[in-house]
């Protein structure tokens, strides 16, 4: 199989749409955003022995690789729309193909997204992905809307995908089967397939005053909330929610650990007025996704965190930088 072999098993699976005026096979896709509606673009790579083990099942690659994307469109109240997608191989392998596609385009047909193009060459294993979105002009869920006085939440479970991935570096869980422990095997599933709130997102318009997805954890991503609108963050490490899995494998303190501090969970965390408070917890339940209430908005800069161990360090992953 070479490169138009790869192109074409690919675009066999990619769905058709009205809006996609042209789609794979010519140099450029030609799209039609919808009438009023502004569009999110957003970027991403995943490497192997990075982003996720090297030994982790293609269809898992190909779920999480899309995953991540969406979730940053979740995190703006987008819709999503299109997608490209860059391949790097070590080889044409079409076993490991068809299973990255199955796991790509099993999120991407539930979500609604339609794969338009993208590029394939030899190298290390890599994949990039650029989403793009619809939101009603104006009402964009941004980083820099948060106020002094507002409600911080955090939706579902933090802390689950760090806590599965703690587990793999200790040879105490394995990433391509089934756990035989129920709780772990919970664990596993929240690393490699998260789940975007699409849905959540976009049901925070005129609710939330600002948002982010937890992609370096919950008090990372909480920081650039707190920079980009020029307040700072309390964060109640007690009211931060761990979930029953997490705490049985690891024990509270480092379960609370990793619901602070670990990342690729890719929940919501959003500011929003405390006269909200009624509408969102009608929206937990509407949903059947746990909404909490962590913190508070105040004046001042940066995020501290109440009750929590080492409560001065706040920064998650970064690239390049000393972990």
């Amino acid at each position: 199989m070479d490169e138009f072999g790869l192109i074409d098993h690919i675009a066999r699976r990619a769905r058709l749409r009205a809006d996609v005026v042209l789609g794979i096979g010519d140099d450029a896709a030609l799209l039609q955003p919808p009438p009023g509606r502004q569009l999110a673009v957003t970027a991403d790579t995943l490497n192997a022995g990075v982003h996720f083990p090297a030994e982790t099942l293609p269809a898992d690659i190909g779920w999480k690789a899309l995953a991540v994307n969406l979730s940053d469109l979740a995190a703006m109240g987008a819709a999503p729309l299109w997608c490209t997608l860059s391949l790097s191989l070590p080889q044409a392998d079409a076993g490991w193909l068809e299973g990255f596609v199955d796991g790509f385009f099993a999120l991407a047909d539930a979500s609604g997204i339609a794969l338009v193009g993208g590029d394939t060459t030899r190298g290390p294993l890599s994949l990039s992905i650029t989403a793009m979105g619809a939101v009603p002009a104006g009402q964009a869920l941004r980083r820099d809307g948060a106020r002094v006085g507002d409600d911080i939440w955090i939706s579902g479970m933090p802390g689950e995908a760090a806590g599965a991935l703690r587990l793999w570096q200790r040879g105490a869980l394995a990433v391509r089967a089934p756990a035989a422990d129920s709780g772990h095997e919970i664990l596993r599933q929240r690393l490699q397939r998260p789940t975007p709130r699409l849905q959540l997102g976009q049901t925070l318009h005129g609710v939330a005053s600002a948002a982010a997805d937890v992609s370096d954890g919950l008090l990372a991503d909480l920081g650039h909330i707190a920079t980009r609108s020029g307040v700072g963050a309390v964060v109640q490490a007690g009211r931060v929610p761990l979930s029953s899995a997490l705490r049985d494998a690891l024990g509270a303190d480092a379960a609370r650990d990793c619901a602070l501090r670990g990342g690729d969970d890719y929940e919501l965390c959003f500011t929003a007025a405390p006269e909200r408070r009624d509408a969102l917890q009608a929206l937990s339940s509407r949903l059947a996704l746990p909404l909490t209430r962590i913190g508070h908005v105040v004046e001042g800069r940066g995020v501290s965190c109440e009750g929590g161990a080492d409560t001065g360090h706040a920064a998650g992953y970064r690239h390049f930088a000393a972990q």
